[in-house]
């Protein structure tokens, strides 16, 4: 069976319902196994790997950079994009320990256009500039975003890929209206296991302007 790596916390779905109460659609651009479908919306998931769309009827195949849907489509967004963190690796293990990464759980090479085979650097942000732009250009005027993040550490040090994205994002034509800290455990395997971050952050932005070219003004 075809597993993922990087579900919802379920504690955090009290948290993206209340943050998007009163959406009539809510789109995720990075669906993985569907589990933003347990909302109370109407909700639409797209996820770039067939096995992993196909394990929700209301998920599609589609590239989170290329979204199918016309202008300010949907009243909500609520996803959680890749880390940038080792859960990017794609190399054999040799020494016979548990690998719980996108490669590995898929069991195949990720598509060329997947953030889960990318580390924290340029080309992770140049595709989430592309997805965020996206998600700016299908949601209405007034529409919510939600986003779920958590920083990383790497040799020892705390990569603040949050900041990044929020930064990016305001950029982009939202603005900030909440941000949560949500105590919560990390990846058990791997050598850095004890060198996590014990907590993760849940976004509520708000789209104060209007869609230019399918970008942000």
């Amino acid at each position: 069976m075809v597993k993922h790596p990087a579900k919802y916390t379920d504690r955090l779905l009290n948290i993206f319902e209340t943050m998007l109460d009163g959406c009539g659609t809510v789109l995720d651009p990075f669906a993985g196994t569907g589990k933003i479908h347990s909302l109370p919306f109407n909700t639409v998931g797209v996820e770039i790997e067939p096995e992993w769309a196909e394990m929700h009827p209301l998920t599609e195949v589609g590239d989170a950079t290329k979204l199918r849907f016309g202008d300010e489509t949907f009243d909500g967004i609520c996803t959680s994009p890749t880390y940038g963190n080792r859960m990017a690796d794609c190399h054999n293990a040799k020494d016979g320990s548990k690998r719980n990464t996108y490669t590995h759980c898929l069991g195949r090479k990720l598509h060329e256009n997947n953030s889960g085979k990318m580390q924290w650097g340029k080309q992770y942000m140049e595709l989430h500039e592309m997805a965020w732009n996206e998600c700016f250009r299908v949601l209405r005027v007034g529409g919510i975003f939600v986003l779920n993040f958590k920083n990383h550490i790497r040799n020892g040090v705390e990569i603040d890929a949050f900041s990044w994205h929020v930064s990016t994002i305001i950029k982009t034509g939202f603005s900030v209206r909440e941000i949560v800290r949500v105590d919560c455990d990390g990846n058990g395997f791997g050598a850095n296991r004890d060198a996590r971050t014990g907590y993760e952050f849940v976004v509520m932005f708000h789209k104060i302007k209007e869609v230019s070219g399918g970008m942000a003004g």
